[in-house]
This record gives C-alpha cells, sequence and structure tokens, in this order.
C-alpha cells in the first residue's frame, strides 16, 4: 500500500495537510481559514501571476494564463454577440497516469480544499457553474459528501467517467460531460475557446486547484505553494510513496528518500517523460530543468529503475499500456503504439530483428504531434529515451536475451495503489466559526 508522509517537517502551506491519511471535515478546513472568501478574484489572479504557479494535471501551463484566458473569451464573446452561456469551471480529477496518486488521494483526502479552488476559479472567470470530473468511486463519494456539508455558492455536479488513460485529456473531459464518450476530440477549438455546452471552459486539474485555493488563504506565502508539489514515488522493492516536496530538491534525494539511493536512472513524468539514466538523478525536481534535460515532470511520478528492472523492459511495459490505453479514433495511434510496443517487446524477449533498433528511431522522431492527444507522443517519447539514453543496453538486447527481461512484459507493474484515507471524525462540540483569514495573512512579497 502507498505510503503518505513529508520528508521534512510539514511546511505551512502545504497541500498534504496535518493528516494525510484522515478525511479533512468541513469544521476542520473552516477552522483553518478555508471558504473565507476574502480574497478578491482580480486580487487572487495578480497573486497567481506573481506565484508563477503553473498546472499540476501534467503540460505545466501557468494557471494565471489559463484562467484570464477563460475570463477574456466570454469577454470577447459578449461583445461579439457570439454568446454561448457564461463560463463553466471544471475540477479535473481523472488521473490516467498508472503511476500517480495524488488527484484521487487529494480528492478523497481534501474534497474542501479542491472545491473551495473550484469555487475562487468561477469567481476569477465569471463562471455561474462547475463540475468535479472523475472516476474513482471513493473520491466521488467524499466529494459529495462535502458538498452536502458545505453547500458553495456555485452549483457543482459531481460527472463520473470510466478510467482510462485519455479520459483526463481536456477536450475529451468536455466530451463527457456534455453527454459523449470521455474521448480527444480535434482541436481547435480549445476548451477554454468552446467547450461545455459550446461556453468557455476552464478545465484545471485537482491540485492546481487546491493550490488557488491555498494561495487564497495565504497570499504570503504565494511562492512556496507555487514552487511545491506532490510526487508520486515508486519502483523497486519498498512501498510506494506520496509526499510533497519544493522545486529544486534533486531528483537523487527522492530516490534516497524512497529507499532506492542506488537506481539506476528512472521514468519519469508518468508515462510522458520518457527514461532518464543515474547521472540525471543530479537534476533538480523543477519543470525548466528537467525540460532542458529533455525529460519531463509531468503529473509528478517517478518510477526509480532499481538492480532488478532493466530499462527495456520497463519501456515495453509503458508503451504495452499506452497501446492498451489508445482511443482508437487515430488510425496512425493505433498502429503507431501498436508496432513501437511489438519492437519493444521483441528486445525484451531477445526476438528483435537486424532492422528492430532502426525503425524505433523512425517511429521515435516520425511519429509525435500526429494524434489528437499527447498518448502517441508518450509511446514515441519512451523509444526514444530508450534509445538515447541506454544505447549499449538496446545493443546487448539484440546479441543476448536478457535474464532481466525474461519475466516478460506486464503493463500492470506499472500501477500504484492510492492509500488508504480514514473518515473524518464526527465534530465533537457545535461548529465554530471560521478563523479571521486576517489573522492567517502575513506581509504580500
Amino acid at each position: 500500500m502507498t505510503v503518505i508522509r513529508y520528508l521534512t517537517a510539514p511546511p505551512p502551506g502545504g497541500v498534504l495537510g496535518a493528516a494525510p491519511d484522515v478525511a479533512e471535515s468541513v469544521e476542520a478546513y473552516r477552522s483553518a481559514g478555508g471558504y473565507a472568501g476574502t480574497t478578491g478574484p482580480d486580487e487572487l489572479l495578480r497573486h497567481l501571476t506573481a506565484s508563477g504557479l503553473r498546472g499540476r494535471g501534467g503540460a505545466g501551463f501557468p494557471a494565471a494564463v489559463k484562467l484570464r484566458a477563460v475570463r477574456d473569451r466570454a469577454v470577447h464573446d459578449r461583445g461579439t454577440g457570439d454568446h454561448l452561456g457564461a463560463p463553466v469551471v471544471v475540477a479535473n480529477g481523472e488521473e490516467g497516469e498508472p503511476g500517480s496518486v495524488k488527484d484521487r488521494w487529494l480528492l478523497r483526502a481534501r474534497p474542501h480544499l479542491v472545491l473551495d479552488g473550484l469555487a475562487l476559479a468561477a469567481a476569477v472567470t465569471g463562471a455561474v457553474r462547475g463540475y468535479v470530473y472523475l472516476s474513482d468511486p471513493q473520491a466521488a463519494a467524499r466529494i459529495r459528501r462535502a458538498l452536502a456539508a458545505h453547500e458553495p455558492r456555485l452549483p457543482v455536479e459531481v460527472v463520473e467517467t470510466d478510467h482510462t488513460y485519455v479520459a483526463g485529456e481536456e477536450s475529451a473531459v468536455v466530451r463527457r460531460i456534455d453527454g459523449g464518450p470521455a474521448l480527444p476530440a480535434a482541436k481547435p477549438p480549445r476548451p477554454f475557446e468552446r467547450g461545455v455546452g459550446g461556453a468557455p471552459t476552464l478545465v484545471a486539474n485537482v491540485e492546481t486547484l487546491a493550490r488557488i485555493a491555498l494561495t487564497a488563504a495565504r497570499p504570503d506565502l504565494r511562492r512556496r505553494i507555487a514552487r511545491t508539489t506532490l510526487v508520486t514515488l515508486s519502483g523497486g522493492p519498498g512501498a510506494p510513496l506520496l509526499t510533497e516536496v519544493p522545486y529544486g530538491i534533486p531528483l537523487r534525494a527522492l530516490a534516497a528518500a524512497h529507499g532506492t539511493p542506488d537506481a539506476a536512472g528512472a521514468l519519469m513524468g508518468g508515462l510522458f517523460g520518457g527514461l532518464v539514466d543515474a547521472s540525471a538523478l543530479n537534476l533538480p525536481v523543477e519543470p525548466d530543468a528537467l525540460a532542458a534535460a529533455g525529460s519531463a515532470l509531468g503529473c509528478g511520478a517517478v518510477r526509480f529503475l532499481t538492480d532488478g528492472a532493466c530499462p527495456v523492459a520497463v519501456a515495453a511495459d509503458a508503451v504495452g499500456h499506452l497501446a492498451a490505453e489508445s482511443s482508437r479514433q487515430c488510425g496512425v495511434c493505433v498502429s503507431g503504439t501498436a508496432a513501437i510496443s511489438g519492437a519493444l517487446i521483441a528486445l525484451a524477449t531477445g526476438s528483435a530483428g537486424p532492422d528492430t533498433v532502426a525503425h524505433l528511431e523512425r517511429w521515435a522522431t516520425g511519429l509525435p504531434g500526429r494524434g489528437a492527444c499527447g498518448l502517441l507522443d508518450a509511446a514515441a517519447g519512451n523509444a526514444g529515451s530508450l534509445l538515447r539514453t541506454f544505447p549499449a543496453l538496446v545493443r546487448s538486447h539484440l546479441a543476448t536475451p536478457c535474464p532481466a527481461c525474461a519475466r516478460g512484459s506486464d503493463p500492470h507493474r506499472l500501477a500504484v495503489a492510492v492509500p488508504r484515507i480514514a473518515d473524518a471524525p464526527a465534530p465533537r462540540t457545535p461548529q465554530s466559526a471560521s478563523t479571521p483569514l486576517a489573522a492567517l495573512k502575513g506581509t504580500t512579497p
């Protein structure tokens, strides 16, 4: 079972909270200044812009830019008469990456933090309705319970979907909420232009919304809130670990904390950041630094490679999962992911032909950008990172079967279980008044 813990003392303004293995009650959330609503929309947007908060769904797009784009699009539509309704906000908790558990944990453990962030995002964008979009039944129950305990000014509907890799892609979210299948759509338009019901729509990851709520409550900590992130660490014999770390901490420190200090590398960003070798573990956990090194933080999922895990087998597992999860809408994705998966399995089993590596090189460079979503890019990226990072190892698989790969490809090995979250204790006293937000604030930097 996945463990939840801080690596150091709990930082102020953290998402994990004081008791990360217990669902937060509305009384506890209000007592910490939640739902206070004393930071206005324009002020909040200024704080988010200054903080540099990035989205935590994987792409890392600046949160303030995304909020402003939805708000401005609505203003533009009203001005041109092309008005299809007030903006919509969506809390996206459909966590498709098999190595990540942060979003499902957040919905189960801190539903009020997410709902507060959703309401604040609605205030900034001018939205008049919201949705919480997810596939986890336990999370859905906790969100509904939180809505019953604190009915927000914003009407919020919970929309459940089947758990798939592509169901959390923002155009798939819009299609599912509109009553269609949870499958990516061709773009443009993007949701901020035409989303749910044709209205400008903000689709925001639930951790992003949680950090928006924390910023509203503690604007004095805005930079710290923006530069701290949830990560899911797995791989090796130990239990997976969910923790919260500051940007800048070395990947090697996370490997040590997870109990894999001698890791030979890692599978980064869920399935999107590709493979890195041991030298890359000196890199900091920071989106720009990882991107410059040809990797990605993505959703914050890191799978460390130990002595018993061959990078070829890990790549085969990753691409096998992606091939199985293809929405089968794009022919190039269906054929491309299947071809890459077959080639990697052939390498892992010692049955690769003399042209296998050349085929992988061609697919790794030629397939990205040709699908409707990022799934094909992730498959090609995993193949490319394997060839770039472990070339000698790949060549050795052409000559001799690999003992470490003998157990065969199994995409299920990548899955991480969601931590157990206990129900919130029943309140012992009548509901108390909220702590004044001013008492929590310091001087804004």
